[in-house]
């Protein structure tokens, strides 16, 4: 801005100063607005504007130009857009403002600008964050217990590999319990709630876990139906399924914090087990540990509260439910049956019987007539084989030719074995001994000759029980005794 010295010579000056000047003439009072705006070569209007102090220049308001073509009907299309992304809580699969806008277009035959339906979905995204005000949250013991799923990388008998962790906290208590699982499944989630409730020696009345669909039938948060298994389990274990909201993970924050403490508090360095149930000792030990802990915000030790949480809990019932998965298949010619994708090989003398498959979570059991006629770890392939050697042996002992080329020998013994036993000259017969021999001791200790060593004699038990005469005791309780 210019202003006009009374030498007529004009310099640059800042708004401030052009305020200052209109300022300073108001308060001598000795000139007039349109004097003023004379002396300064401003137009009256700025004079005007700054002449009372009501306005300051360096005050500015922001620019806001409502969007005309942001109709009600094209906000409510916004907002059911972001509804749909929190009904379907898939995070990297929600509606951009772009998509909102080619949608719009495509949909509504909107005219507008892309800019702004930007404006308006950014509005509406920070007017639906105002809203997510947390309380902070206080439980009574027993009353409830958070559980949710988490992955973690391993080695496992050497290979590197990924389980799942369930993790599961009671929110009084934080008590955590936490196991894992080769799958996310439903035997195994059945299963884990099971363990959950043994680890703890009680039930709380509520058990809050997310929308997932193992335990989800349909729709979520407060209008969740359980699936039936699920339902079942609660009615038995009389237990209240609650279920979050959508993309809501600070309604469960407790067991949230537990995924991430187990991954870097028991699997950092990578844990190096032989099986599952190595790890899962090392993990129920870290929550035993746990308990001597004290959790900030809570008044004592974690294993102290627990005790509290347990005298609360429902008590639980004698039966434990068969949570596994059940198939009738019939033993084909192979004597193998089908299950979930897989091959499982059962004794040969079973063939084209009708039997019950069970799938637990690590193992499948084979059932004919009430009885179990063969047990496998489970195959989470597809068209994978589990074949027991020893389910073959009686056939075997029949055909000797067939001893090469059977899949059940070649995964449990190499070809130079079987060229060792043909150059033996051995029968059917006696080829069968030979593999009992290696499912018990190894080829190679077959091969050796190791297995024909004398077993040590076993240690007599040195503890001798002399017979108990009762005849004084029977005689103090008023019975007669019989003559010998």
């Amino acid at each position: 801005m210019m202003l006009t010295s009374k030498k007529g010579a004009r310099k640059v000056v800042t708004e401030v100063e052009v305020y200052q000047e209109i300022r300073r003439l108001q308060l001598e009072g000795v000139v007039s607005k349109r004097e003023a705006a004379r002396r300064l070569g401003i137009s009256r209007n700025t004079v005007k504007k700054y002449w009372d102090g009501d306005v300051v220049p360096w005050d500015k308001k922001p620019y806001v130009r409502e969007a005309t073509v942001i109709t009600e009907e094209i906000r409510g299309f916004i907002i059911s857009c972001l509804d749909e992304d929190d009904s379907e809580g898939v995070k990297k699969q929600k509606h951009t403002a772009q998509r909102i806008y080619d949608r719009l277009v495509e949909e509504a035959e909107f005219k507008g600008s892309a800019s702004s339906i930007r404006r308006a979905v950014h509005e509406l995204r920070l007017e639906r964050e105002a809203q997510q005000v947390f309380i902070p949250l206080s439980f009574f013991p027993g009353d409830s217990v958070q559980i949710d799923w988490g992955e973690a990388t391993i080695y496992m008998d050497g290979k590197r590999m990924k389980v799942n962790l369930f993790c599961a906290r009671l929110c009084y208590s934080c008590a955590p319990f936490v196991i894992a699982y080769y799958r996310q499944n439903l035997e195994s989630f059945l299963d884990a709630i099971i363990r959950t409730f043994q680890f703890f020696r009680g039930v709380p009345k509520r058990v809050i876990f997310d929308n997932a669909k193992v335990a989800v039938k349909n729709g979520f948060g407060a209008y969740a139906a359980a699936q039936d298994d699920y339902a079942q389990l609660a009615a038995h274990y009389g237990f209240k399924p609650v279920f979050c909201n959508p993309a809501s993970g600070n309604e469960k924050g407790l067991v949230e914090n537990l995924v991430g403490y187990i991954r870097r508090n028991v699997c950092v360095p990578l844990p190096r087990v032989k099986n599952l149930e190595e790890l899962n000792e090392k993990l129920q030990e870290h929550c035993m540990k746990y308990q001597g802990h004290k959790v900030e915000s809570r008044p004592d030790k974690v294993g102290e509260m627990l005790k509290e949480d347990r005298k609360a809990m429902q008590k639980m019932p004698n039966y434990v439910p068969d949570i596994s998965k059940k198939v009738f298949a019939t033993v084909n010619r192979y004597s193998t049956v089908n299950f979930d994708k897989n091959i499982y090989s059962v004794p040969c003398k079973y063939r084209g019987k009708a039997t019950t498959v069970k799938g637990y979570p690590n193992h499948i059991e084979i059932w004919v007539e009430g009885k179990m006629i063969a047990r496998h770890d489970r195959l989470f392939g597809s068209k994978e084989e589990s074949l027991d050697l020893r389910h073959y042996l009686p056939i075997l002992s029949k055909k000797r030719r067939a001893i090469r080329y059977a899949k059940p020998v070649q995964r449990v013994v190499p070809v130079e074995f079987v060229d060792w036993m043909e150059g033996q000259h051995l029968t059917a017969k006696q080829m069968v001994e030979m593999l009992e021999k290696c499912i018990e001791y190894g080829y190679e200790a077959v091969m050796t000759g190791d297995v024909n060593k004398e077993a040590p004699a076993p240690i007599p038990d040195p503890v001798t029980v002399p017979p108990v005469d009762l005849t004084e005791y029977d005689t103090l309780c008023g019975k007669e005794v019989a003559a010998s």
